[in-house]
């Protein structure tokens, strides 16, 4: 299955980046009759290489961009902070409860970190909505 998954995400980047620049080639082969047409070719020029570069920057953050070497120490040094906590606090229920509660609360933080790394996927999700509707308005 992911196998499937990088082979379709190959094929869209390559396909995306073909369209992309059959569109650029699409704006650079008008040629403006007068001053405004001039100036509407420069604009959809300069809007189209600030769309590709968007492009490049989503294609960079889909990548899981935080630190594995990070992510191990934090998980480590708080390992080592509730065993000390555990080894110094008395043995009682409060004790045992509170800790269970504050090692499940920083388990949760570190979840949502990682899942923010993924906004259009995972638990917390961003709404693919206004994209949609901007491509909309974009084609027609």
């Amino acid at each position: 299955m992911n196998s499937i998954k990088i082979h379709l995400t190959v094929f869209v980047c390559i396909f995306g980046a073909m369209l992309f620049e059959m569109f650029l080639r699409a704006i650079r082969a008008l040629s403006p009759k007068n001053d405004i047409q001039h100036a509407a070719r420069a604009e959809a020029l300069s809007l189209a290489m600030d769309l590709g570069k968007l492009r490049w920057l989503m294609f960079e953050r889909g990548r899981n961009s935080i630190s594995v070497p990070l992510l191990v120490t934090m998980i480590l040094w708080l390992g080592i902070v509730f065993t000390s906590f555990g080894l110094f606090a008395p043995r009682n229920a409060t004790v045992i409860v509170t800790l269970f509660l504050c090692a499940l609360s920083v388990s949760g933080a570190i979840f949502l970190i990682m899942d923010m790394y993924r906004p259009l996927e995972g638990l917390v999700q961003v709404s693919s909505a206004p994209l949609r509707s901007a491509l909309a308005q974009l084609g027609q």
